[in-house]
């Protein structure tokens, strides 16, 4: 599955997009499930819930899904 996340700050960790995309229920569980998953941030291994993504990044997440981060705001204003 390859999604597109828009952006409404300058930044989202990787704990939030996590949660956001449903893939764990809570903040706390995002070390764990960096400890079982292979997650790939531009194509880097991560194992960093903090680690901060901004618009241009792309996470994979084996067997799981593509997620490529865009911005909301610069979007807007191509409009």
């Amino acid at each position: 599955m390859k999604k597109i996340v828009y952006l409404e700050t300058a930044y989202l960790t990787l704990g939030q997009l996590l949660k956001e995309q449903a893939l764990i229920d809570s903040g706390g569980q995002a070390k764990w499930f960096l400890r079982e998953q292979t997650v790939f941030v531009n194509g880097i291994p991560e194992d960093r819930r903090g680690r901060k993504l901004v618009a241009g990044d792309a996470v994979e997440i084996p067997d799981t899904g593509s997620f490529f981060l865009r911005s909301a705001i610069s979007d807007k204003a191509d409009e």
